[in-house]
């Protein structure tokens, strides 16, 4: 059997299998998790926190969420948090964990995917472990919502891959000149190199809604003017407050640890847009096809 083939028989028993009771929306079951990259053109903006407070928030709101740690080189969302994975993707392409062995469970009951350095290994496995590893993730589809995928900073390979292998993309900056001009550089490279033509925007470390606006406007100002037909979607602002602070020196999420804290507010409400809206589900939203997409790429 091809590994065309493969992938048909799989998505062919996928799509006949009987929803349970008590399942989330139709549609969404049928297409299966949303997968959301979070990017930045420029590190230190706080891309971790908005991915590990999103996270907690989503599963405020009966998401059942499952984050991926693909920064290659920093990976911390483990860090942000506290915990200590044992394991990573590392040894599941190596065989000697599976998925479920891998994963470690996060507040609210997010669930985290640790990166570490098998993402590297994809260009040299063979094609059975690239099948049972789809096999793998299509099991895993069953038990998630939304897949949050937070990349490294820049344009490397990698950062676009996961970036072009996503269903939606968030990208984060801050008012800082060069984290204006690096997140124009990314959202340049999938526009006009890929053909990426919607973006989500959330502002961090602004002084005030004021400012952050003020940048998104600039964004949206020269994209406009040397990008054609882009959809920027504000999301909103990230305020700076001193619970955000406290929480991440303890190593705790501002949105379990502090709730009323503004920062949390705003989590929440990202949260609310993502789930309040209507999505049109296709196959790129669909954990399987995310993971055949690096494949191929």
């Amino acid at each position: 059997m091809t590994q065309a083939d493969t992938l048909e028989k799989i998505m062919r028993d996928s799509s006949s299998a009987p929803l349970q009771a008590g399942s989330k929306m139709d549609t969404q079951a049928d297409a299966g998790p949303r997968v959301i990259s979070i990017a930045s053109g420029k590190g230190g903006v706080g891309k971790t926190n908005l991915a590990t407070n999103l996270a907690y928030a989503l599963s405020q709101k009966n998401q059942r969420v499952l984050i991926l740690d693909a920064d290659l080189n920093l990976a911390n969302v483990d860090v942000l948090i506290g915990l200590t994975p044992q394991w990573n993707l590392h040894h599941v392409f190596k065989g000697e964990k599976t998925l479920p062995e891998v994963m470690i469970e996060g507040p609210g009951g997010m669930q985290i995917l640790p990166g570490s350095s098998g993402i590297m290994e994809l260009a040299s496995l063979t094609e059975s472990q690239k099948l049972y590893f789809l096999e793998e993730m299509e099991e895993l589809s069953k038990k998630i919502d939304i897949l949050l995928i937070d990349t490294a900073a820049g344009i490397n390979d990698n950062v676009i891959y996961f970036n072009l292998a996503a269903q939606e993309r968030i990208i984060l900056l801050t008012p800082e000149p060069t984290s204006l001009t690096d997140a124009y550089a990314l959202i340049k490279v999938l526009s006009s190199r890929h053909d990426v033509k919607k973006f989500r925007i959330v502002v961090n470390q602004a002084s005030s809604a004021k400012e952050a606006l003020s940048v998104f406007k600039k964004l949206s100002l020269v994209c406009d003017r040397f990008l054609d037909t882009l959809s920027l979607d504000y999301l909103g602002q990230i305020p700076f407050d001193l619970e955000l602070k406290k929480a991440v020196r303890a190593q705790k999420l501002v949105t379990e640890a502090f709730p009323g804290a503004g920062s949390s507010k705003m989590f929440l409400s990202i949260a609310e847009q993502i789930t309040g809206e209507e999505t049109n589900f296709t196959d790129d939203g669909n954990i399987k096809f995310f993971w055949q997409k690096i494949f191929d790429r």
